[in-house]
């Protein structure tokens, strides 16, 4: 692409709509001091100095996708509790819609709570129920979801699946049969227990380690023929358009039918890795929705998911920093 190609896709991004399907989680921050040992314990006693909570797991890939200007549509359960109001307010501060939320009062709201001094993270606690929800709540996401594809006109579907139960097999079946139906596209950012449940979509991104561990393989990106070969065939047998393999220090593996190729990493000053795989299937999911080739996708997710690992913490892609970073390399 060349710059004029780039501005038109870029202003294009504000026209599309996305509905996000997946695990919503509430990041809750502990910030202090550690000045003194615990007399009860052998454990550090911080001074916390600031709290704060974010949108986590299927929201930040909602943050990522308003960041660059598209819509979010947001697809999951969340529990009857305070956690699930705190949620909620976040959202409509931040102006995402709130009609794709069920909310159930059986199992709380996925909530990890870090607690970080001196930016080191001293602990994490986590409250989830990860089983996969029932027949019943499935049917009622599903009855949501298909409003929401059919009312808010969306034009890409991603399933972010972090393994907490809001996604089940029936579930993908049914939205992957009516994406195909409607002639949507579908992207799929996925974990262990589903990973061979979602066939015939339309990008599927996992990352060295999940592909491992939902293959049961050992592969290496060191050695790239093999890499290749076990996508290809992984690919083919799911019948999946593209596979975007995501290699951390190594860049990223796009397979196709018309593209075979190592997108490599640029050379970056790395503070931080955490959401950098929330970004990669934001900006692929965008670009799926325009029609991009596998290999410009792969770029731009590429650089995308580089650009935020320059910063501390969860932070959402920058639009315009993207913009020129694509300009200088593509």
């Amino acid at each position: 692409m060349n710059q004029a190609e780039l501005n038109k896709v870029f202003n294009s991004f504000n026209k599309i709509n996305v509905l996000i399907i997946g695990d919503l989680m509430l990041d809750s921050y502990y910030w202090g001091d550690v000045s003194r040992i615990s007399p009860e314990a052998p454990v550090p006693i911080v001074s916390v100095r600031k709290k704060e909570s974010r949108l986590g797991g299927a929201g930040n890939v909602a943050v990522n996708i308003q960041a660059m200007g598209a819509t979010p549509y947001l697809c999951g359960i969340i529990g009857d509790d305070d956690n699930g109001d705190k949620l909620v307010k976040i959202m409509q501060a931040a102006k995402l819609p709130v009609q794709g939320l069920i909310r159930v009062k059986d199992r709380p709201t996925t909530t990890k709570t870090r607690i970080i001094s001196s930016n080191h993270h001293i602990v994490r606690i986590d409250e989830e129920v990860d089983e996969v929800i029932g027949a019943a709540h499935t049917e009622k996401l599903f009855a949501q979801i298909e409003k929401l594809i059919i009312t808010g006109k969306i034009n890409v579907i991603i399933f972010e699946d972090y393994d907490k139960g809001a996604i089940s097999v029936s579930l993908i079946d049914k939205v992957i049969a009516l994406a195909k139906k409607l002639e949507v596209p579908t992207v799929v950012d996925p974990k262990k227990r589903n990973f061979l449940a979602y066939r015939k979509v339309t990008l599927f991104k996992p990352n060295l380690k999940e592909l491992k561990e939902g293959l049961g393989i050992d592969v290496s990106a060191k050695d790239m023929e093999a890499l290749r070969r076990t996508v290809e065939v992984f690919r083919k047998k799911q019948d999946i358009d593209i596979a975007l393999i995501t290699l951390s220090e190594h860049g990223v593996y796009v397979n196709s039918d018309t593209d075979k190729k190592l997108i490599p990493a640029h050379i970056r000053n790395i503070s931080d890795v955490s959401g950098a795989g929330d970004t990669v299937v934001s900006v692929a999911a965008l670009c799926c929705a325009l029609g991009l080739s596998p290999t410009d996708t792969a770029y731009l997710s590429n650089l995308a998911g580089g650009q935020v690992c320059e910063k501390s913490g969860v932070v959402p892609v920058n639009k315009e920093q993207l913009l020129a970073e694509a300009k200088q390399y593509l």
